[in-house]
């Protein structure tokens, strides 16, 4: 596997729990593994929603999910100048609906939590 795990936030709205990872990836296929991994360790999520660069391509998956959460993602990505990574958003339902926009929301929370985090360890290397 040539996906590298560089940061892991966790973000909580109304009982749904958000997962986000970002990884450094080589290959457009490291998203495979990534979500492979994502399947193994959140059994209980409905949705894991990913924004993805690796050279030239670009791709995003609201895997189901209301509010376009992949295009939430990969506004994250573009606003931080992200390449060859990918950022994966596992949702655990809480049982609280909350609405397409709401979902966006934490998404892109998620997603940018995990980016902060990421930065703030580069800062200090």
């Amino acid at each position: 596997m040539t996906a590298r795990e560089v940061s892991v936030v966790r973000l909580d709205e109304k009982k749904s729990k958000f997962y986000a990872h970002l990884y450094e990836i080589d290959t457009v296929d490291d998203v495979l593994e990534v979500r492979a991994i994502h399947d193994k360790l959140y059994k209980k999520a409905a949705h894991h929603c990913y924004a993805m660069v690796c050279g030239n391509v670009t791709d995003s998956r609201a895997d189901g999910e209301v509010g376009s959460p992949g295009r939430a993602l990969a506004e994250v990505m573009e606003r931080n100048n992200l390449g060859s990574h990918v950022l994966m958003v596992s949702r655990i339902f809480g049982g609280i609906k909350l609405g397409p926009a709401g979902v966006a929301r934490a998404f892109r929370e998620a997603g940018a939590g995990a980016v902060a985090e990421y930065q703030k360890t580069r800062k200090k290397l």
